[in-house]
């Protein structure tokens, strides 16, 4: 019930931030099209705590605190490697293990590689996720663990 309440408060929050209208009928429309979006995704069983992840709420602000410093040290690293020159770019590609929960805990961990500068995460596989980093610094950062311990405590 909370997932569906969610939901429901998610898509009126969109619908009337982006309406900018706000009399008697178009508050009417606006509820019926939320309504009607959450019977569809009711009946399409797509109500549940990975579509609606509510039970992360209170620990997402420390995660995108951390995910927004290290995504300001890996934008330094990359200006500094590409102020170098070529010579200190060896791009390599390797398998970093990924072992989660939840598929949400995999798709959280390889979203925060590719929003880190330097770092792609191409496919997922199981429990490793194939990386492309710029240098194989950028991999020994991924494989000491941080970023996994950071949304293994987010995934909890």
């Amino acid at each position: 019930m909370r997932y569906t309440l969610a939901l429901f408060a998610i898509l009126a929050f969109v619908w009337l931030a982006n309406s900018g209208h706000y009399t008697g009928l178009l508050l009417s429309f606006g509820l019926v099209s939320v309504l009607l979006v959450m019977v569809i995704a009711r009946r399409m069983g797509l109500i549940d705590q990975e579509s609606q992840p509510v039970h992360l709420l209170s620990r997402l602000p420390r995660y995108y605190w951390w995910l927004f410093t290290k995504i300001v040290r890996s934008n330094i690293d990359v200006v500094i490697n590409v102020w170098r020159g070529p010579a200190s770019i060896s791009p390599v590609s390797a398998r970093i293990p990924a072992r989660f929960h939840s598929d949400l805990g995999k798709v959280l961990y390889a979203n925060s590689i590719t929003l880190t500068p330097g770092t792609v995460a191409v496919d997922i596989e199981g429990d490793e996720v194939l990386v492309h980093a710029l240098t194989a610094g950028g991999l020994e950062d991924l494989r000491g663990g941080e970023m996994e311990r950071e949304v293994r405590a987010l995934e909890k």
